[in-house]
Order: C-alpha cells, then structure tokens, then sequence
C-alpha cells in the first residue's frame, strides 16, 4: 500500500509556516544524515510536511529522478528568481501558537547542519482566496484525480508516494491592484471576484487562460496548496504546488511569463515572484516518514 504524507491532500489549514534551510558550510553527509534522523521523529505527513533539495540529495550522493533545482525559463519576460534550498518544512497547524513550538522543535533538531534561509507566516483568507480577493485553486483535480495528479506511483521502494514540489514566494503591489476598475481586475484573471465565475470574453492574457490546465500537450495537472502571507507592511501568495514532475508547473510558467507566445499573465500587472525552488516530498511508511531512498 503507498503512504503519502496526507497533509498534501488535506484542506488548507487556519495557520501555517513554510520554512526553507539551506546546509550550514561545514555540513558534511555525516551530520546531516544525523540531522534527517531525528527530523524525522518530528515529521507526520500532516502537521509537518517536509520536502528534500537538489543540494542535500547531492550532499547525500542521493539521485531521485526528476529531482533538479529551479533555474528559471528560457525567454521569459518577467524576472524569475532562483532561490535553490537544501529543506524545506510545511507546517500545518489551526492556531498560531502551535507553530511557534513546531518551528522551534525544527530549528534545535536542524542547528548543527542546516541555517534558516526563508520563514514564511501563512494563513488562510476566507474560503481560500488570495489577498487580492480571488479565489484560487479552483481548478484543482479532485479526488482519485488529485492523488494521481500529485503522487508518483510504479516507481518502487521509497519513491512511491512522493511528491515534486514547486514553490514561489509571491509580492503584491496592492497600489497598482487598487487603481484598477473591478472590472480590470476581473479582466486580469479571467474570473469575476464576486461569484468566482469564470467568463469567456477575458483577454489572452488573463490567468485562467494562460494557466489551464488541460490545454498544454501533455495536459500540465498540478495540486496547489498557495496560501496568502504577510510580514509588517509587506504581503503575497506562497505558491506551492505538488505534481509528480516538473514539468506541469514549468509548462504553465513558461506560458505565463510570455516565453511561449510572447503574452504575459495579467497577473504580472500586481504581484511578482521573488524566490523560486523545488523540492522532493518523500513519502510514509508504516514506522513513520520513508527516507529508505537516502539509505536512512
């Protein structure tokens, strides 16, 4: 039977942290396999959903296949920061304060190896919107669709049940998303804010256009766990998004950032990435997180 981390699967939560390391200059493959042992006495799969970089895998001498850092697209038209990270933590929680102790249970577990790199506090906006009021994630696949679309199956021992995992920090210009018309906006995304519809008139650029899913060759399914974020004066999406390769979510951005065609999202208008990077998920196991494919 595949085991998965569930929480990839399961509804946004009220709260979260995503937390990304990278390894400390001394770190050497000894220590660190150290460090992922007592990790994984703290990872669920629901709680805490962890994903592993390129660089710790090379660290590892550890190759899973369609593992790669991000290194942007070729011919995009907007900037596209490369941010590689060697861990990466999902935590998933219903109150605030549980994630204080989650990332502090990390962080003493992790000291000796790995350096905080990003910490993101996250949180869920109504029903699941984004702060510029839309809806997002409604194209998600569902169901036996969503497990197929996000979990890599036939591959064996270790693998099966794991996730590729593509995640961009998003900055919103809300000065620029407020000078527009509601109807702009809508126009910018391809849906009405008010009823989430989406409307056949949007121009090419709108986001739905340029984003779906089954019009790429292969069809380009991913599963979107984004949630909106927020530091001081300073607020985004947290864009993640698990697949079983690469490929969906380098598809849809060479398509949004005008690479394919020349026509940029209109999403560009008042929000833009400002890190980028890819993680493995591995999957579960009857004893707890499955780290078999890493000889742990």
């Amino acid at each position: 039977m595949v085991l998965i981390q569930k929480g990839i699967l399961q509804p946004l939560p009220q709260h979260a942290s995503f937390l990304s390391f990278s390894l400390k200059p001394d770190a050497d493959a000894p220590a660190v396999r150290v460090a992922l042992s007592a990790l994984r006495g703290l990872v669920d799969g629901e709680r805490i959903v962890l994903g592993i970089g390129s660089t710790l895998l090379q660290l590892l001498d550890v190759q899973i296949a369609g593992v790669h850092d991000f290194s942007g697209i070729p011919g995009s038209r907007v900037p596209l920061p490369v941010t590689p990270a060697a861990l990466w933590c999902w935590c998933r929680e219903s109150e605030r304060g549980e994630l204080v102790h989650q990332m502090r249970r990390i962080l003493q577990v992790l000291a000796g190896s790995f350096e905080l790199q990003q910490a993101v506090d996250a949180f869920k906006y109504a029903s699941g919107r984004d702060l510029s009021g839309y809806e997002d994630g409604t194209e998600n696949p569902q169901d036996q669709e969503a497990f197929a679309a996000a979990f890599v199956q036939g591959q064996g021992q270790g693998l099966d049940g794991g996730s590729l995992v593509a995640v961009q920090h998003w900055l919103h210009n809300f000065a620029s998303l407020d000078a527009m018309s509601e109807r702009q906006q809508d126009d910018l995304i391809g849906r009405h804010k008010s009823d989430n519809q989406e409307f056949d008139e949007a121009p090419p650029s709108a986001h739905v256009k340029r984003t779906a899913q089954e019009s790429f060759s292969p069809e380009a399914f991913v599963l979107r766990r984004s949630m909106p974020w927020a530091e001081r004066e300073k607020a985004g999406f947290h864009f993640v998004a698990f697949a079983t390769s690469f490929y969906p979510f380098e598809a849809q951005l060479r398509r949004m950032s005008g690479a394919e065609d020349g026509i940029v999202d209109g999403l560009f208008s008042f929000t833009k990435p400002v890190s980028g990077s890819y993680f493995w998920c591995p999957p579960m196991c009857e004893a707890g997180l499955d780290l078999s494919a890493l000889d742990l």
